[in-house]
């Protein structure tokens, strides 16, 4: 079984706020923050993917989750990253 540590991002007001999470199924996980049905912080927001690295062993993805939620200047690298390379229109989702 292969785990994802994902990083997903929205817009709110001014701004993009970023959540940082693990699991074994990326697309329901997506589903699942969209449908505020994820971590309480993702609910009521509309998020798209910004980054996801698979790993072989939960261990390791719970590592490197930890390491990316810890690293705030590699999160805001790949948020402003994302934000250049896409179209980020709320009403689009």
């Amino acid at each position: 079984m292969h785990y994802f540590v994902y990083l997903i991002v929205s817009k709110s007001k001014d701004r993009s706020v970023s959540y940082v999470g693990y699991t074994n199924n990326l697309t329901k996980r997506i589903t699942n923050h969209n449908s505020s049905k994820g971590a309480k912080f993702t609910r009521g927001r509309k998020w798209k993917l910004a980054y996801s690295k698979r790993y072989k062993s939960k261990s390791v993805a719970m590592r490197e989750e930890y390491k990316l939620k810890k690293n705030i200047k590699l999160r805001n690298k790949i948020k402003i990253k994302f934000n250049k390379n896409e179209n980020f229109n709320i009403t689009s989702l």
